[in-house]
Order: structure tokens, then C-alpha cells, then sequence
């Protein structure tokens, strides 16, 4: 999908630094790939505390158990 953008040069600039991307293209989709990552790590991180953990559930049994 061809889609024009405004960016700002010195960003676009330190995105070919850091990430050694060819070219613009590949530099933003590189840099779209990363940022969702990151955002769903973020969701992620955010459960902890917030679950119920079964304190008996053995993680070895299970995975010593055969399928």
C-alpha cells in the first residue's frame, strides 16, 4: 500500500543509524515492527500480579508428562 508521509528527517535519520536498514521503507516497517512489540510486551507485563496462580501446579510433572 503506497502511502505518503511527513516524517521528521533527524528521526528518520537516527532510524537508519541505529538499525542499519537499507532503505526508508524497510526503516519504518522495521521500526513499526518494534513498536508493537513493544506495546504488547508492555500488555504483558501489565498481568502480573493481577492473575491467580494454582499453587499446586507442578511445571515439571507437566512437563516430564507425555502428550
Amino acid at each position: 500500500m503506497a502511502t505518503n508521509l511527513a516524517l521528521d528527517q533527524d528521526l528518520l535519520d537516527r532510524a537508519f543509524q541505529v538499525s542499519g536498514e537499507p532503505t526508508k521503507k524497510a526503516a519504518v516497517t522495521r521500526a513499526l515492527q518494534e513498536f508493537i512489540a513493544r506495546r504488547e510486551q508492555r500488555r504483558v507485563a501489565e498481568l502480573f500480579g493481577q492473575l491467580d496462580w494454582d499453587s499446586g501446579y507442578d511445571d515439571k510433572a507437566e512437563r516430564a508428562r507425555k502428550s
